[in-house]
């Protein structure tokens, strides 16, 4: 099952008709992500110009980290200005990948890389396992897609017949609500606690 999803051979109306959902309610986190599907269509990479705080690409576009920022702004929480906060304060304890030498509030929340610092320093951060019962929706999580390239997405409530949680991310096509929790090296898992905020 998962392979035939993670192949994307398939239109997504027949892998749709594989899913099963969980009993009860969607986390408010995944239920946000959710949100964005059929909305954010297309994926855009380019470096913009951003109002500060609450800044954001168009909504019908973006990245893998946009879901994220999406989502989270409607748990009032603007990762945006949360990374930009913290990035001044503790500048030299975030990846020096891009040669910045300072903090950028037009792009910083947008880096995986970036996310990761912050929720790791935020405390959130759980280990890595290769077991679908040990995600819980509204986690989030990274990957590690070769190449130098990193994705991140939120866990949602639903789940496969075999039981893997499915992944609401954009990772070329918009927004998605996938199998691709196992298709890709895990590098980072993280549950947000939001009355932990600094």
């Amino acid at each position: 099952m998962r392979r035939f999803l993670c192949s994307s051979v398939f239109p997504t109306w027949v892998c749709a008709l594989l899913i099963m959902g969980e009993a009860g309610h969607a986390a408010p986190l995944a239920a946000l992500a959710r949100q964005q599907i059929g909305v954010t269509t297309s994926y855009d990479p380019g470096y913009r110009q951003l109002p500060y705080p609450g800044g954001d690409v168009p909504l019908h576009t973006g990245v893998c980290s946009d879901v994220l920022v999406r989502a989270f702004r409607g748990l009032r929480l603007d990762l945006q200005q949360a990374v930009h906060e913290d990035m001044k304060k503790a500048f030299g304890q975030y990846p020096r990948k891009w040669g910045l030498r300072r903090p950028d509030p037009n792009i910083d929340h947008r880096r995986v890389l970036n996310l990761m610092t912050y929720f790791q320093r935020r405390g959130w951060s759980l280990a890595r396992n290769r077991q679908g019962g040990g995600f819980h929706a509204g986690d989030v999580v990274a990957w590690d897609l070769g190449g130098g390239l990193m994705h991140i997405g939120i866990i949602s409530d639903r789940r496969t017949p075999e039981g893997t949680p499915l992944v609401i991310h954009n990772i070329g096509r918009g927004a998605q609500e996938e199998d691709i929790l196992f298709c890709y090296q895990i590098i980072g898992h993280y549950r947000p606690r939001l009355d932990s905020r600094r």
